[in-house]
């Protein structure tokens, strides 16, 4: 596919992928929005359940995205992987209509998880291929941006719908299902970019969790991200913080608004900034961004303090979540694209389980104040270890 279709200034295939993204991110965040409340009212499933199929399918995901991302490399193909990936995840939603037990929905969760770390290493190394060198910030930010725009519409949409189909969750799943399916149909406007040649694959290395081949700019890079991680608590615990001021309990899908809405409004010029002065730069601020977010949430217990605190978690969010992966394209060898994705997308799930067992630890035994604190601390130790890369990095 060449590199001049665009599709209101981006490349055809990044627009594609996009609304893949968002059609996919509506349709799961629709049904899982609702799932807490499936497992523990109609299975009756125990509360820590729900905890535990979440930290369970995230490290799964997290994974095989490496083993995905290395066999996508070595048969050079991106949409097959990914088209099959999305397939599984979205089959996954019609089943849950049908389940009689909570350990079904288990077995779901981690098929729908297994999609999910086939699809997203090849899907961005397509990314990265689909676009020149100074498009890649501006291509991640969008897509991470429809994303969050997917994510954001579909609980929306479970607060409207399940009034009016009686509360019934199987019914909900059925719809969620449809929709997923216009994710995989959009497919069809995605080309594969040429491959590796059939000598570059033959000499491709064998699997291996191994960083040993990688240079040390992207080992560290891995490093600051997972440590930068382990102080990034999930958002739903951030969301307690909101109910601690004074707010009522319509409070919290209106922080959450806010921080989707903050996420959406600045992920594309984030993007565009990052081609313009380098990746390094923008994720220094981002970085920057979500301590200073923590700080507000920990320090100033108001409802401004709230709701200013979220806005700038957005803007974090933003300022990294595309970012990072435009990064680490720049730092990995052109036959090792959807491995090196794989790489980061493992460092950020890992370090987010980990981050949520531990601040949510402390929030429950100290309070939400320590907690916040030493997810700033963590931030902090991550930001010094990612500026120990300018010692290595120049451009980016």
């Amino acid at each position: 596919m060449g590199k001049d279709k665009k599709i209101f200034g981006l490349q055809k295939n990044v627009f594609s992928l996009g609304i893949v993204s968002l059609f996919n991110d509506f349709s799961a965040e629709m049904m899982y929005s609702v799932m807490p409340g499936f497992l523990t009212v109609v299975l009756g499933a125990p509360p820590v359940f729900v905890g535990f199929i979440e930290g369970f399918a995230d490290a799964l995901a997290s994974t095989l995205k490496i083993y995905f991302g290395w066999f996508s490399d070595k048969i050079g193909k991106r949409k097959i992987l990914a088209i099959s990936g999305y397939t599984i995840s979205v089959s996954t939603r019609w089943f849950l209509s049908l389940v009689g037990n909570f350990w079904q929905v288990f077995i779901l969760r981690a098929i729908d998880r297994t999609g999910k770390g086939l699809r997203d290493s090849p899907r961005d190394a397509l990314i990265s291929e689909s676009v020149f060198s100074n498009e890649l910030g501006k291509s991640f930010g969008y897509h991470r941006a429809m994303d969050t725009v997917g994510a954001t519409l579909g609980p929306l949409a479970a607060v409207i719908l399940m009034p009016m189909i009686m509360n019934d969750y199987r019914l909900l799943f059925r719809i969620s299902f449809v929709i997923g399916i216009l994710a995989v149909l959009t497919f069809i406007f995605v080309k594969d970019v040429a491959g590796h040649t059939e000598m570059e694959k033959a000499v491709h290395p064998p699997f291996s969790f191994s960083l040993k081949e990688y240079s040390l700019e992207f080992k560290e890079y891995l490093l600051a991200v997972f440590i930068f991680g382990l102080g990034v608590m999930p958002v739903a615990l951030l969301l307690l913080k909101s109910q601690e001021v004074g707010l009522n309990g319509f409070s919290m899908p209106l922080m959450y608004f806010v921080y989707n809405l903050s996420f959406v409004i600045c992920a594309i010029p984030a993007g565009k900034l990052s081609d313009k002065i380098g990746e390094k730069k923008v994720l220094m601020f981002g970085f920057l961004a979500a301590i200073f977010s923590y700080l507000s949430l920990a320090l100033f217990s108001n409802m401004l303090s709230v709701i200013l605190g979220f806005i700038i978690f957005g803007i974090y969010s933003a300022m990294t979540d595309g970012v990072e992966r435009a990064l680490a394209s720049r730092l990995v060898p052109a036959n090792k694209l959807a491995t090196g994705q794989g790489f980061l997308n493992a460092a950020v799930g890992f370090s987010s389980l980990l981050a949520g067992v531990i601040g949510g630890s402390i929030w429950t035994i100290v309070g939400s104040n320590m907690a916040l604190i030493y997810g700033a601390v963590m931030m902090l130790m991550g930001l010094l270890t990612f500026i120990h890369l300018n010692r290595h990095v120049t451009r980016v």
